[in-house]
């Protein structure tokens, strides 16, 4: 089962995440939503959409953009809707 450490903490675990391009998109469900911070960075996928941004917040540090998801991604990225990736030292296990 993956699941999504940085700093000590476990941020997401989840058998249901769906891999893109290496990337495990956990159900929003099964992320602790108590560490995330919304961002304001947006970036632009050609084929995914518009990526929107949180900071994780864990072990009294900040990981600045750490965790992205699509809200509205485009028709061949549609899997990943309500689904939350990560990066930046994100640890999947």
């Amino acid at each position: 089962m993956p699941k999504a450490y940085w700093n000590g903490a476990t941020i997401a675990d989840s058998s249901e995440t769906i891999v893109v391009e290496g990337n495990h998109y956990f159900p929003i469900d099964a992320v602790d939503k108590s560490l995330l911070k919304p961002s304001s960075k947006t970036t632009t996928c050609g084929w995914k959409g518009v990526a929107n941004y949180y900071t994780i917040v864990a072990g009294g540090a900040e990981n600045q953009d750490a965790a992205w998801f699509y809200a509205d991604p485009k028709p061949a990225a549609a899997e990943i809707k309500g689904r939350v990736a990560f990066w930046k030292g994100v640890k999947i296990v």
